[in-house]
């Protein structure tokens, strides 16, 4: 597969075969109906700096979200997103398999103060590809020291499409509660899958990507 990036120096992936006792430690197997045995089997076909992945019909964000932790607790999605699973692939083609291999993340830090509308197109130009959401979830399940205060990212390779056909404004991501407003105080630095608006400009949201996928 592709390149790796600064972000992967700077915080080493686990091996594939670490990661996949991960995902069966947290009871993603179960989550996502796949035994054991075929997440190892798969894992083994993996690389050095590759994240596996489950595909996200098979788990999808709220049950990934609950997993993350720090400081002890474990992550949320945010009150006024309960319409989560529904922010699909959306200009990304993700393998046609329950588990596959994302290579080269980064989390986009040189892109913070863009808004989403910005970022897609330069990410387009570069050759890379937006994380989905629920890739941005697996990297932090393996990796939480990829969450950084002032350091997060956005996963604009998932959208919400509005029956409509219309695209909904709101840009899934992912960063560390203050333990405000509706979040509450118990909250405070934990996970957090939230939104943002797609024309908005955050300075500490990066806009994580990848140079490629493989499936089986």
């Amino acid at each position: 597969m592709p390149d790796t990036s600064a972000t992967d120096a700077v915080h080493p992936l686990p091996s594939p075969a670490a990661q996949a006792e991960r995902l069966i430690e947290l009871g993603v197997h179960e989550v996502a109906g796949i035994s054991p045995e075929d997440i190892r089997a798969f894992a083994r076909k993996g690389g050095d700096g590759v994240l596996l992945v489950v595909h996200p019909d098979r788990a999808p964000a709220s049950a990934l979200a609950p997993l993350l932790l720090r400081a002890g607790k474990p992550g949320f999605v945010v009150i006024d997103m309960p319409d989560v699973d529904s922010f699909t692939p959306s200009a990304v083609e993700l393998p046609d398999a329950p588990l596959y291999f994302v290579a080269g993340l980064d989390r986009g830090d040189q892109m913070a103060n863009w808004s989403p509308e910005e970022a897609l197109p330069a990410l387009d130009g570069e050759g890379r590809t937006p994380l989905v959401l629920t890739e941005g979830i697996h990297w932090v399940l393996q990796q939480p020291a990829v969450l950084e205060r002032n350091r997060c990212f956005m996963t604009i390779g998932s959208r919400l499409r509005k029956a409509n056909g219309t695209l909904d404004a709101r840009t899934p991501a992912i960063w560390i509660s203050n333990g405000t407003g509706r979040d509450g105080r118990e909250r405070r630095d934990t996970p957090k899958v939230g939104w943002c608006w797609w024309g908005n400009r955050h300075t500490w949201l990066g806009f994580a990507s990848a140079a490629g996928r493989e499936g089986p």
